[in-house]
Order: C-alpha cells, then structure tokens, then sequence
C-alpha cells in the first residue's frame, strides 16, 4: 500500500489550496466545497469543487509514472506483433493539454464525455477540468440487463471514434460511465503513428469489458455485426496483452475461439 500511494503521487495542501483557489477565482465562484475522489488513478489528483467542476492536478511524480507505464504498454504491444503506438507528453501541463484536445475531439465527432472546460498550469501542476456528471455509475458496476442494453452503443462509440481518426486508449470499464441509460467516456490516452493497430487494441479492451458480462460468444457476436470478422481477427492478437493488465479479468482463450468461429463461419 505504501508503494501504491507513493506512486500515485502526494500533493501538499498548501499546492491543493493553491490550485483550488484559483480554479474558484477562474470561473467566478465566492466560496468552494471541495471532495476529493477516492478513485483508482495512478496519474492524477481527482477531486470535485462545488458539486460543478470535476479537477484533475498532474503532478511531475505522475508524469515520471505515465512515462514509466507507457513503457511498460508499449513493451506489451511489441508481445501482440507490432511497434508501440502509446505516447509520452513530456510535462503535467502537456499531459492536460492532451486529455482537453481529445476529449473535445470526441465530442465533435458525437461521442459522450462530460464537457471539457480547460487546462491550464499552477505552480508546475497541469490543471485539467471537466463539468462534473454527479449521477453516474462506472460499467464495472452496471447489472447484466443494463450492460446487454448498452453494449451495442459501446461498440457504436468505438467505431465512430475509429472512423474520425482516433482511438481511446485506455478503454476500461472505469473509463466508462454510465450517465441516464447513456455511455460517457473519460481518460482517453495518446496514441501515435499509424492508429489502426491502437483501434484494433481499443477493440480487445471493449471484448475484455463486456465478455465477463455478457460471456464470450455473445459479446463477439454483437461486435461482429459492428466492426466485421476481419477486424475482430486483428483484434484477436491483442488479447492476450489486454487480459494480462490489472484493469481487465477475462477469458481470453474463450473470446478468441468465438473470433475464430465467426471468421469461419
């Protein structure tokens, strides 16, 4: 636990105060009720002022661990048969930069996430702010009924974002919120070059999401109807690196033969 909390990186209060007064002053607020989140996210501070902003402080301690995570993904991606394709920003303010841009660029294209405000810089942390979504529950903790229900606007999500040039990332059941009967998307990662192989590993992350759920031919079968048995094949080869990540508990074998059944039959 020690190791964990060192590396998801302590803030001091006078930094937090320092930071939260200015988020106050920024959008014109007299007094501030701040909730700190009790999340699992290694790379940043989450918190909540005033029941209206959602603020991400990035420290250079979580920008030493994205680097170092980074590495340890592109690592896994050379294991799956191609070059890395997960980028490093090289500072806490370009790290906020880039979650801002891609947020905005998935909603441009109709993609749900809460409404990203801006980011900016205070004492060397990098500020990111949303719009807080109060009622949400993650896809970790929907039932079987509402997963089965929006897992075909999962995939709708994901294939609209590959057909407007970008790939999440870091598809996760935490990245997913569920929002009203409605799928919100959070913490998108960099991807770099050539993104089809970073599509087709959005893909493996969205199978090892739902097939838990929903089981394995089921889930395939839904994602078939989407993307096609060509690119669940390509998928395929990166679900042994997906299911070998903490965020994701899943049969992979079982998945892949339900790929290999739909391309052939």
């Amino acid at each position: 636990m020690a190791v964990r909390r060192l590396l998801r990186g302590q803030i001091a209060w006078p930094q937090l105060e320092a930071i939260v007064e200015t988020v106050l002053d920024r959008y014109d607020e007299p007094a501030g009720r701040v909730e700190f989140l009790d999340a699992n996210n290694w790379l940043s501070v989450p918190l909540v002022v005033n029941d209206r902003y959602f603020v991400k402080i990035i420290s250079r301690q979580h920008s030493l661990v994205h680097a170092l995570l980074t590495t340890g993904r592109n690592l896994g991606a050379f294991t799956s048969g191609t070059e890395g394709f997960f980028e490093h920003f090289g500072t806490p303010l370009e790290m906020a930069e880039h979650e801002l841009e891609a947020a905005q660029r998935m909603q441009s294209v109709g993609v749900n996430v809460p409404e990203p405000v801006e980011a900016f810089e205070v004492e060397d942390y990098g500020v990111l702010v949303f719009e807080y979504v109060p009622a949400f529950r993650t896809f970790e903790a929907v039932e079987v009924a509402t997963a089965r229900q929006l897992a075909p606007d999962l995939f709708v999500a994901l294939d609209r974002m590959h057909q407007a040039g970008l790939a999440h990332g870091d598809l996760r059941s935490e990245n997913v919120l569920v929002v009203e009967d409605e799928l919100y998307f959070i913490d998108a990662t960099s991807v770099r070059g050539d993104i089809a192989d970073a599509r087709a590993y959005d893909i493996a992350c969205a199978l090892g999401v739902l097939s838990p759920l929903l089981g394995p031919a089921e889930t395939v079968g839904l994602a078939v109807e989407i993307f096609g048995a060509e690119t669940l094949l390509t998928a395929r080869d990166f679900l042994d690196f997906v299911t070998i990540r903490p965020d994701h508990d899943f049969d992979a074998a079982a998945v892949k033969g339900e790929i290999e059944k739909v391309a052939t039959g």
